[in-house]
């Protein structure tokens, strides 16, 4: 049998997202097919090493694909694979679980290893206990973390091509508008750079302050649940469980008292840095790099040394 990874919807391009999963895909031991919406991306699909066939489907506009169209593309193909995976976002989380149901199949959620065959390890209460999941199902569907798994190479295959039965969109459901959250120049999940803000930034402006800074710097911004909640920043830039889990190279938390539940987000970082007054704080326990002190005085002292550099803060 095989496994069928399903593509973000990335506009002519395989995304860091996509070749993520991928590499997670290939772990299963099986050949890999890759499913795209959008036959701009066809051909940059075929060239991800690894793949060995790339499923076109065409069901209306990429931009106003429903979860219940792309749920019911997986229902017609479930019986050629043992596994269906996706990245653990906003598309894979409202597709595959529907999926699931239609095949009445299992599905698995926020997969974080994957040992060959049908089992998957996940984080249980925000990562406080690993669990390693075992399916017995025919088939599983399987949402998987992106930032857990190297991506696989976006060039050197030469898989083929196949054109799917065009299928009718779910038509209960109708996009009327699209609102994007911007929240700085860089994408939280694939920047290399993450500087994130909590509570003790105790404002809008000083959030906003943080992200020129980042893009200053080719950071994305993220932020706490606690910032988010009271306003300091968009839903979108929020880190943590109930956000988006991130693992870039750096990761720089202030004034961020380190909630397991904002651990969970960010602990896969390569190395993290930590500023905060309180000596105590449980994100010390997890940095490479801890600086107790005011986060404004640590702030002001790299903005002063970007004006040094000659670069525009």
């Amino acid at each position: 049998m095989r496994t069928l990874v399903v593509a973000e919807g990335d506009f002519g391009a395989i995304s860091d997202v996509t070749l993520r999963v991928v590499g997670a895909a290939r772990q299963s031991g099986q050949p890999v097919d890759l499913l795209v919406f959008d036959a701009t991306t066809a051909g940059a699909a075929a060239r991800v090493s690894g793949i060995e066939r790339v499923l076109l489907a065409s069901a209306g506009p990429i931009d106003a694909l429903s979860p219940e169209t792309v749920a019911s593309q997986l229902q017609q193909l479930a019986s050629e694979y043992t596994a269906i995976v996706a990245a653990h976002r906003s598309q894979g989380r409202a597709a595959l679980p529907r999926a699931a149901a239609l095949t009445q199949s299992a599905f698995v959620a926020d997969v974080i290893a994957w040992h060959e065959g049908q089992q998957f390890v996940r984080g249980l209460y925000a990562g406080s206990v690993i669990a390693t999941v075992v399916s017995d199902t025919p088939l599983t569907f399987v949402t998987v973390r992106p930032s857990s798994f190297a991506p696989a190479a976006a060039d050197g295959g030469s898989a083929t091509v196949t054109e799917l039965q065009p299928i009718a969109p779910f038509a209960a459901t109708r996009l009327v508008e699209r609102h994007g959250a911007v929240h700085g120049g860089q994408d939280l999940g694939n920047a290399r750079v993450v500087m994130s803000g909590g509570r003790g930034l105790a404002s809008k402006e000083n959030m906003a302050r943080l992200g020129r800074l980042a893009d200053t710097l080719g950071a994305a911004l993220g932020a706490s649940r606690a910032a988010v909640d009271a306003g300091y920043a968009a839903n979108a830039a929020q880190v943590g469980q109930t956000g988006r889990s991130v693992a870039p190279d750096v990761y720089v938390a202030f004034g961020i008292s380190g909630a397991i539940q904002h651990l969970a987000g960010m602990k896969d970082s390569k190395v993290i840095v930590a500023v905060n007054k309180d000596p105590d704080a449980p994100i010390f326990s997890v940095a490479d790099v801890g600086l107790v002190g005011d986060l404004f005085d640590v702030i002001g002292a790299i903005e002063a040394r970007v004006q040094q550099a000659g670069l525009d803060a």
